[in-house]
């Protein structure tokens, strides 16, 4: 599961790593701690590259009530082809959610241990992700994401039993294709990332609390002896 991450690039970062152009109420600020519900930075294809900011949480367009749920925040790759609210995005509703690390706890007993994941580089990276687009009664449109989570690698099994999948630069624009639909081919790119371009390291207890939001979430934690 993937339930906490950041992203603290700039704009003009994103712009130019993920080529895409900004669209009307892409108010983007900075996290330390992206929590479920929060807008979060996506790209989606609709006709070129386009940055939107969607609630983390996939609503299905044939929502009653359109509220996010807990539930649809990850979408397992395992089950993304038989769920029905994940089973149509799939096919013609992918985005990449723009991400520089993400957060997991490690279980020691009673303890959980939180660790910041990231890139070597340091680099912003795009997860691979799932939209929709529910429709209000007054016509609003809502945009909402899943992240696709997928097995461990090496760095990350020891951590928890899941990653997100994180997508190699060069399949970011394949993905997100609108001709590209057989399930197969698309499954076939949700792999787990590869561990020797990844580090991990032990960060602050306050990322637990969504309430905290700020740079020394990200440090890495020091030990006292």
């Amino acid at each position: 599961m993937c339930g906490r991450y950041s992203i603290t690039s700039s704009t003009d970062i994103l712009l130019a790593r993920f080529g895409f152009e900004l669209t009307d109420g892409f108010d983007y600020k900075p996290s330390y701690n992206v929590a479920p519900t929060d807008p979060v930075p996506a790209v989606l294809n609709q006709q070129g590259r386009k940055g939107k900011l969607m609630k983390w949480g996939l609503i299905p367009y044939w929502s009653k009530d359109g509220k996010p749920s807990f539930s649809t925040i990850n979408a397992r790759v395992e089950t993304i082809v038989t769920i029905p609210t994940f089973k149509e995005p799939l096919r013609s509703k992918r985005c990449l959610v723009l991400a520089d690390g993400y957060y997991e706890w490690k279980g020691e007993g009673k303890l959980k241990t939180p660790y910041r994941i990231t890139l070597k580089s340091g680099e912003p990276f795009a997860f691979a992700g799932l939209y929709d687009t529910w429709k209000s009664p007054t016509g609003e449109r809502v945009y909402s994401c899943s992240i696709i989570t997928c097995e461990p690698n090496e760095l990350t099994k020891d951590i928890h039993d899941r990653m997100p999948a994180i997508l190699p630069q060069e399949l970011e624009t394949l993905w997100m294709d609108p001709v590209t639909t057989d399930p197969d081919v698309l499954l076939r790119w949700l792999k787990p990332y590869p561990a020797e371009d990844m580090k991990a390291y032990q960060v602050s207890a306050a990322v637990g609390n969504v309430k905290n939001n700020d740079p020394s979430l990200i440090v890495p934690e020091q030990k006292l002896f």
